[in-house]
């Protein structure tokens, strides 16, 4: 097993459908720009209410991901 070097960034993902869909546009957004994915960690989760519903989910979450070498 080798040493691994990683680093992390922070992003905040959206989605009007759930708190998951939130991070899953987060992550798939990411992937396009970078590689080496490897975790995620949700930081902060929270929401917008319209007329006494949840109307959107904003989840903030860190991505971590190896350096190359």
């Amino acid at each position: 097993m080798s040493d691994h070097v990683y680093k992390s960034i922070e992003l905040t993902g959206s989605s009007q459908q759930s708190m998951e869909h939130a991070v899953r546009n987060a992550v798939t957004k990411a992937a396009k720009t970078l590689h080496n994915m490897h975790w995620f960690e949700v930081v902060e989760t929270r929401g917008h209410i319209v007329d006494g519903d949840v109307a959107h989910w904003q989840v903030t979450l860190k991505i971590g991901f190896t350096l190359d070498d």
